[in-house]
């Protein structure tokens, strides 16, 4: 396989994952007895780029289909983290009811609700026709499409170009990363900002995040590789902001390298500079990551059968691509994990991919009093527990295995 950005061949593993469903390939009742898809899951490292990828089996429209059942709005983390991120942006760069945002991925409309809210004219780009029509009772105009350069060109006959263009946690989905971003460069004004979010390549590497890597996820990013991609598809990184969504995450500010009027901070040398140093331009960065993740794996195997064998109730919250992976990987089944609760209507009634765990609602937890609850999404355990916290009146804990078991 060669690289997605420079085409150079890939030699170096990160770790290799076996096979697996898709991450949102969620089961009916009739679909556990129909052979799923697996697709082999290993991450090769560009040496030339220092772009982290999967190697290529699944394709985008299997992966993101008329059904695709995540929904942005069931995380009140997210919505809050949305509604300030607008706040910030619209005092940032002096949006008003002339200017125009667009965002892409815009899901169900988590983020432009509060665009609206605030009398700025805006648009979504959502190719998944689930979370579009959620969007669209929002009010929202959504293009259900996936984002190319050839929708951005229409885009611009129409008079749309974007003062300020928002992609968060969407460039680590796309195969075609190159055509991806040039499609950015054309719909911007002259001098208007794009911002992209996504996971933070030293974080997951550091903090052995091994469970935020699914089919979904062409791409792992560090700065060193974004700056470069951004610089070939004629983006400028003028600013990042390191967030703690997902688990440590980047918040890059680029604009158009022909026209854009801001000057650039020191804070992107600074962080280019500490990953640099940190060794991400080295293989020896990237070789025991897969020691490390088998270590994770072992104890989560370990503390379930152990629970298992002491008659204990282990139950799992949080219906997560994460969580798929984790649980996939390891080998466990519902006789080790009874059941799963998630928010979400749309999963519950339906099973995991791969592990054909059942996803109920939270009254399950009220009913069966479970010992354990563990919680998949580990970024939103603070909010999870505080939603859950009537656990511990039949002393309930809860358990993490990402970076490391914690029973608490």
């Amino acid at each position: 396989m060669k690289c997605r950005h420079c085409s150079a061949k890939l030699e170096l593993i990160l770790i290799d994952l076996g096979n697996a469903p898709p991450s949102n390939a969620f089961l009916t009742e009739s679909t556990p007895r129909v052979p799923e898809k697996w697709f082999p899951l290993r991450v090769l490292v560009c040496t030339e780029c220092w772009l982290v990828q999967t190697e290529d089996y699944a394709g985008i429209k299997e992966l993101f289909d008329a059904e695709y059942a995540y929904f942005s709005s069931f995380s009140i983390t997210w919505l809050r983290h949305a509604e300030a991120y607008v706040a910030e942006m619209i005092e940032r760069f002096k949006l008003n009811t002339s200017s125009n945002v667009i965002e892409v991925a815009a899901n169900d409309g988590y983020l432009l609700q509060y665009v609206k809210a605030k009398g700025i004219p805006c648009l979504g780009i959502e190719p998944t026709a689930s979370t579009a029509a959620a969007a669209c009772k929002k009010g929202i105009t959504i293009i259900e499409e996936f984002f190319e350069p050839q929708l951005a060109r229409k885009l611009v006959t129409q008079g749309k170009q974007a003062d300020l263009m928002v992609a968060n946690n969407v460039l680590a989905h796309v195969p075609d990363i190159n055509v991806f971003v040039q499609g950015f460069t054309q719909l911007l004004k002259p001098q208007g900002v794009v911002t992209f979010e996504f996971p933070h390549l030293m974080r997951l590497v550091e903090q052995t995040q091994f469970d935020t890597i699914y089919h979904e996820h062409f791409s792992y990013l560090s700065l060193i590789a974004v700056k470069r991609i951004f610089d070939f598809n004629g983006l400028q990184i003028f600013d990042v902001q390191e967030i703690p969504t997902h688990g440590g995450s980047l918040r890059v500010f680029a604009q158009r390298k022909d026209e854009g009027k801001h000057n650039t901070t020191a804070k992107v040398e600074i962080l280019i500079t500490r990953e640099v140093t940190v060794g991400m331009r080295t293989k020896q960065y990237y070789t025991d990551f897969q020691k490390r993740a088998n270590d994770i794996k072992h104890e989560l195997i370990k503390f379930l059968m152990e629970s298992k064998r002491q008659g204990k109730n282990v139950v799992a919250y949080g219906a997560a691509a994460k969580g798929n992976t984790l649980l996939n990987y390891a080998g466990v089944r519902s006789d080790l994990l009874s059941f799963v609760v998630d928010r979400n209507p749309a999963k519950q009634g339906k099973f995991l991919p791969g592990t054909h765990i059942p996803i109920v609602d939270e009254a399950r937890l009220h009913k069966e009093h479970p010992d354990y609850v563990v919680i998949l999404p580990w970024n939103l355990k603070t909010e999870i527990t505080e939603q859950l916290a009537y656990i511990r009146k039949w002393d309930g804990k809860f358990v993490t295995f990402v970076p490391m078991l914690s029973v608490d």
